[in-house]
């Protein structure tokens, strides 16, 4: 095989591409965060170029939280299949990255599989490297009780064919997966929030199926009420002994009431320290995903996104209901390079997730909340010096006890003669899905074919891997490189 144009397709991951637009949205725009300004944060390194890329040398630490949200790779995936190309600020590619089933192995215990591999880049002295981390998986009956109150975002801007349908029989199959010892409640809000049902055992089915039956769309989008009452519910229901979290269900479009960002996510932080996290469940064809995102990263959550039934079904029946458990609170990745092998690296996405590095055992700096059986992935384009061989990192993983809060930390190395000679000749099916997953989000977030790039070569590669892999999620992966190809 000529490496050339492989050579050409990674160098997707090579390049960093920043770009501004708007929401797209008809309805008035908040304001963007306060902390989303684009700064390193304090004691970070300016050591880089306009691609982000780091001098190992004067940077040997890249720290980041872990995240586990998908929304950004859903909603992506809904406006290809309608023919639209997603905007570039809302592509992030370790959301891409991590939608996609992986291949590490569970640890024995409560705390993170740490596994590390990777693959040189033929004829530029590149490498790509994975960082993969995982928990133990949720076993049957053994997870505590929860207690789930959901927001539902029930304003004019959810009048959308089949939006608020979406939701409803998202709530429902909801209700149907939940054990005995579960409780729900349900708050709705448009321009004032409305507690429909008040904190109520599972085993009551039929009384929480017609609370969800009487949502009904009206009026303006106080998103700030509807999450104060949200969290004053799940305060006063709180149980030490059960997962507590809120469930925000909306287009993420605040238009009424308080809009500022930074109120609103102060709030969410607040609630967050008392144990009360928080996911974001985006619905929509207009759909606020930066504010989705921020919510989630400051209520200790994660962000995903819903646009027909079977996804409603994946999260709530699949993901939702096996997952309610955490088995890891404010966890947080290292990874330090060698600087006599290392030249240069960039750490693929993570843009809103980055630390200081003193921040890694800093226990009290925020980090990212993992429940069982998850996995988190990332990637890092590293640029070798030439002829040097040895050690060319250690990645670490830092976490917190999620009733305890007592810490753990683990770590693994890898040499440079452990990389693999070709991204596709030796590395794992998983890493080259990694890999293509990766190239595409860069290749959209570029918003045009960056020169050189043969982004069919992208499609023929994730063919080949669906094929390998048997997996509809890869298969569905080359067909929406070629969408999007199609669209120029």
């Amino acid at each position: 095989m000529n490496p050339r144009p492989l050579a050409i397709v990674l160098a997707v991951i090579v390049l960093m591409l920043a770009a501004a637009c708007g929401s797209g949205s008809n309805a008035p725009a908040p304001a963007r965060p306060e902390t989303d300004s684009g700064q390193a944060p304090p004691g970070v390194s300016q050591e880089r170029d306009s691609s982000g890329r780091r001098d190992a040398t004067a940077e040997q630490i890249s720290t980041f939280a872990l995240d586990v949200d998908t929304a950004s790779y859903d909603y992506a995936r809904r406006l290809l299949k309608e023919g639209e190309r997603p905007e570039p600020a809302r592509i992030r590619p370790e959301e891409f990255v991590n939608s996609f089933r992986q291949d590490y192995p569970e640890p024995s215990d409560n705390g993170f599989t740490v596994q590390v591999d990777g693959a040189r880049v033929p004829g530029n002295g590149a490498a790509l490297v994975r960082v993969g981390l995982r928990t133990r998986g949720a076993e049957a009956g053994a997870r505590r009780p929860a207690n789930l109150t959901f927001v539902v975002d029930v304003s004019g801007s959810m009048a959308e064919p089949g939006r608020l349908d979406l939701v409803r029989e998202a709530l429902h199959t909801l209700v149907g997966q939940l054990g005995a010892g579960d409780r729900v409640s349900l708050v709705a809000f448009s321009e004032e929030a409305e507690p429909i049902i008040p904190m109520t055992s599972a085993s009551g089915r039929d009384r929480l199926h017609a609370a969800v039956d009487r949502l009904a769309v009206r009026g303006t989008t106080d998103l700030a009420a509807g999450l104060t009452a949200g969290y004053a519910e799940a305060a006063r229901s709180f149980s030490p002994a059960s997962t507590n979290r809120v469930i925000l269900l909306s287009d993420g479009l605040a238009n009424t009431g308080e809009t500022s960002w930074r109120g609103i996510l102060d709030r969410v932080a607040d609630n967050a320290g008392r144990r009360i996290t928080l996911l974001c469940v985006g619905v929509g064809h207009e759909y606020g995903d930066e504010l989705m995102e921020q919510l989630a990263d400051n209520g200790d959550g994660a962000a995903v996104y819903v646009s027909t039934a079977d996804d409603a079904r994946r999260v709530f029946a699949e993901q939702l209901a096996a997952n309610l458990d955490l088995r890891a609170r404010d966890a947080k990745a290292q990874v330090v390079f060698n600087p006599s092998t290392v030249e240069s690296y960039r750490l693929v996405g993570y843009e809103n997730r980055r630390l200081a590095a003193e921040d890694f055992r800093d226990d009290a700096a925020d980090g990212g909340e993992v429940g069982p059986g998850h996995a988190v992935t990332a990637l890092y384009d590293v640029r070798l010096r030439e002829g040097a061989g040895g050690q060319l990192l250690t990645a670490a993983v830092r976490w917190q006890d999620p009733d305890t809060r007592a810490p753990g930390e683990t770590s693994r190395s890898v040499e440079t003669g452990d990389l693999a000679g070709s991204p596709w000749e030796g590395p794992s099916p998983r890493f080259q899905v990694d890999v293509v997953a990766a190239a595409f989000a860069e290749y959209l977030r570029a918003r045009e074919p960056i020169a050189g790039v043969d982004s069919g070569e992208l499609a023929r590669q994730a063919a080949r891997l669906a094929t390998l892999t048997e997996d509809a999620a890869v298969r569905e992966l080359a067909d929406l490189i070629g969408r999007a190809t199609s669209l120029g």
